[in-house]
């Protein structure tokens, strides 16, 4: 297999020439760090963006930023934080959950899976906060898309269409995103002891009131043990938990309202600064399941008023998972254990009746060869999707079968 690592965009379209001519079809990569999450691909190459690396663009003032695909997510954030800035959309660290090491993903890797920590549910996805792409179609022919503002948008978002298509659609080389001002001050209020099915409707409550709440997460207590973090792991119980963040008097104010809020829904307790960044760094990078690498894991969205019958109905079939909820139970991780036949596909799926879908972000090659790793699509959204790809990539070069097997 050969392998390319460029260090300039011009040499994409080189690569895409030579694979186009002898009918090779290419692995599209950064840094690797999440190589496994999608099916085993073969390939004639590997494109390696790791080497394009770089910010090109920064202006503090207008809150937008553009940098090259292979530039390191931890760079860009010490770069932002010596403005008092952040990346909007919290992005989480899967390194080490798919066995690398942490501080490896690149801009590429976050904006091509589109992935968004606990506070998608106030600032939205990945792809929300994407304001232009550059880059090269499967066809070899150069694009861009997209400008410096949010608001400059005609005809197709392309910038929606490519973040999230894992490298099947197009080699990125460029992003443009916004970000936004550092908050002064954050708090996440612990409740703890309650049941999924009472944590659910406390995160409900908390996302409809008046307090611009974050992000919010359910712990059962077995998760919880394994934070490592003071107020968490060392009270033995369940743990609900909710963020808020901001400016320093908004915060004190609505700390103390959301804490009068609930105080008879069990004993409450608060994090400060650093420790509330660990604690949602571990919910976000899915750090409960680092530690036993041969269990497989999945990420299951749905509705957050199905989350505790959907867990129910779950642990009733299958024996010996452990989970936990993020996105006020809109999203659930779970890891199932190893001896369970093709990580408890059917079971997973079945259960959730059509009312979400369910990702295997972590399992052997075995299991991610027999099982859809990716939601099955539907035949219409399946046609559209095929329909897509062969505007973008007629000769399906790029990262073929990742995400579905090819029609």
């Amino acid at each position: 297999m050969e392998n390319f690592d460029i260090t300039a965009a011009a040499q994409v379209e080189e690569i895409l020439n030579w694979a186009l001519s002898n009918k090779q079809s290419l692995e599209i990569a950064g840094a690797g760090s999440k190589s496994d999450l999608g099916h085993e691909m073969q390939v004639g190459g590997r494109l390696s963006l790791k080497g394009l690396a770089g910010i090109d663009l920064y202006e503090p003032a207008e809150l937008v930023m553009r940098a090259k695909a292979g530039t390191r997510l931890v760079d860009v954030e010490a770069h932002l934080a010596e403005n008092q800035q952040r990346l909007a959309f919290s992005p989480p660290d899967l390194g080490p959950l798919l066995g690398r090491k942490a501080g490896l993903s690149t801009l590429g890797g976050v904006f091509a899976c589109n992935l968004s920590g606990s506070s998608r549910i106030k600032a939205g996805a990945a792809r929300d906060h994407l304001l232009g792409v550059n880059g090269f179609t499967g066809r070899g022919q150069a694009f861009q898309t997209g400008s410096r503002v949010m608001k400059n948008v005609t005809g197709y978002d392309l910038c929606k269409l490519i973040a999230g298509s894992y490298g099947t659609l197009a080699v990125c080389t460029n992003f443009t995103f916004k970000v936004l001002p550092k908050p002064e001050k954050m708090r996440t209020i612990l409740i703890y002891g309650q049941e999924a099915s009472a944590a659910v409707l406390t995160l409900r409550d908390a996302m409809s009131s008046i307090h611009e709440v974050a992000a919010t997460a359910y712990l059962p207590a077995d998760i919880a043990k394994k934070t490592g973090i003071d107020f968490v792991s060392n009270q033995d119980l369940a743990v609900t938990a909710i963020l808020i963040d901001g400016a320093a008097p908004s915060v004190e104010f609505r700390n103390t309202a959301l804490q009068e809020m609930f105080a008879d829904h069990g004993s409450i307790e608060e994090l400060h600064g650093t420790r509330s960044t660990a604690f949602w760094s571990f919910v976000a990078d899915g750090s409960a399941f680092v530690q036993d690498q041969t269990s497989p894991v999945w990420r299951i969205s749905l509705p957050p008023s199905e989350a505790a019958g959907y867990m129910d109905r779950l642990q009733q079939n299958l024996e010996g998972l452990e989970y936990y909820m993020d996105w006020a139970g809109g999203l659930i991780w779970v890891s199932v254990p190893e001896n369970i036949v093709d990580a408890g596909a059917g079971v997973v799926r079945a259960e959730l009746r059509e009312k979400g879908h369910a990702t295997l972000i972590r399992a052997s090659a075995d299991v991610r060869h027999s099982v859809a790793v990716f939601q099955p699509q539907n035949p219409v959204v399946q046609k559209i999707s095929e329909k897509i790809r062969e505007g973008f990539d007629p000769e399906r070069i790029l990262n073929p079968g990742r995400m579905y097997p090819l029609i």
